[in-house]
């Protein structure tokens, strides 16, 4: 069974910090990168592990942030071609 991707979008990177640092204590979920954009002013965060396990931890990062989300998902299955560009964006970010 593949893995999911949660994508979770925030303003700041210091409420981006808080967000992966819930979550990443939440649950077994790994740090696939980050993106900040508008010069930090809002950043895209990428997760992955199993369903339940970014399930709770996206969830456990809306409670308990410090900024409500833009805006955030968790695809169960994603198609190849998703995490390849996921891939792509993990790669080129340091």
């Amino acid at each position: 069974m593949g893995q999911a991707y949660g994508f979770f979008e925030i303003p700041s990177v210091t409420a981006a910090l808080v967000a992966i640092d819930i979550m990443c204590k939440t649950a077994e979920v790994e740090l696939v990168t980050w993106e900040k954009k508008l010069g930090g002013r809002l950043v895209t965060v990428i997760i992955r592990g199993d369903v339940s396990a970014v399930t709770q931890a996206i969830e456990a990062a809306v409670a308990g942030g410090i900024k409500e989300p833009a805006a955030y998902v968790v695809i169960a299955s994603p198609h190849e071609e998703i995490i390849k560009m996921v891939n792509k964006s993990a790669n080129r970010v340091s």
